[in-house]
């Protein structure tokens, strides 16, 4: 057993704790620090079991630690600190007491790359989701959960968008945004670069859009083949670039009297329909 770590106490707001408590809801301090928090005994355990670097970790002062957040303090890397129970609370945003841990983890490189998933394991080719211009945290970590549970191999967030970092992304995600490579890029430019540059290395990336006025049945859709889906934002759509750049459009039967679906759910549905073709 590796020897216990020695935790720093902090029963104060002191600059320590400020800056984590800045990592809950400022989005540049996030990304300058390279970091976020997580709490919870899913989200946390998969950041380590998916080999995300744990930071720090923190636990309340006097607490009573059960034997996963013994292991989980006993064996992960980082820092450790021990807080008033008051404090971790806050941190993890909860009316109802400090929780056994709060993670803090590293954010990952935007490496494109990442999301293509190892085709060489799996035997299946790539299936990428865009979400452009997403305006719902929330939307985000639902469109990680189905991306991870519907066998999609990550997911590219563009645009002005809202953080894939967000507690609000990251609870909603359930823990599958440790499962699913998450990668942030400016706008449709680079995305359509480096599909163009996996063109040219052999890897035959169709584009498919998602739209309400969609003309391809899902059924209609190679799904055999390398696919990017893009689902665009909640209210406007796909950029006019995206739009321009794809292969076909996918449409959604529905019925009833609804004009459209969620974005995470049209996605959600897609990726379910991926899913069975490719069997």
């Amino acid at each position: 057993m590796p020897e216990p770590r020695r935790a720093r106490r902090v029963t104060t707001r002191n600059a320590a704790f400020q800056q984590w408590s800045a990592l809950l809801t400022n989005r540049t301090k996030r990304h300058r620090s390279g970091e976020f928090l997580v709490h919870g005994v899913r989200p946390i355990s998969q950041a380590v079991a998916h080999g995300w670097s744990v930071r720090a970790l923190l636990r309340p002062v006097g607490g009573r630690p059960s034997s996963w957040a013994e292991q989980v303090w006993a064996e992960s890397g980082g820092e450790r600190h021990e807080l008033a129970p008051e404090l971790l609370a806050e941190l993890a945003q909860r009316d109802d007491g400090a929780p056994e841990l709060v993670a803090v983890v590293g954010i990952p490189p935007d490496d494109l790359d990442r999301v293509l998933g190892d085709g060489a394991d799996t035997g299946r080719a790539p299936l990428v989701t865009v979400f452009d211009r997403p305006g719902q945290p929330g939307n985000i970590g639902t469109l990680q959960r189905s991306i991870d549970a519907f066998g999609g191999t990550g997911l590219v967030v563009t645009g002005h968008a809202a953080d894939p970092y967000d507690p609000k992304a990251v609870r909603a995600s359930t823990g599958s945004c440790f499962a699913v490579p998450t990668v942030r890029a400016a706008g449709p430019g680079p995305v359509l670069d480096w599909v163009g540059e996996q063109r040219a290395l052999g890897t035959p990336l169709q584009v498919w859009g998602t739209d309400e006025s969609g003309q391809t049945d899902l059924a209609a859709v190679p799904w055999d083949q390398p696919v990017v889906v893009v689902v665009g934002n909640e209210t406007r759509g796909m950029a006019q670039a995206w739009r321009e750049a794809c292969d076909g459009m996918i449409g959604i039967p529905m019925l009833g009297s609804a004009s459209s679906l969620n974005a995470a759910v049209a996605g959600s549905v897609v990726l379910h329909a991926a899913m069975r073709a490719r069997g």
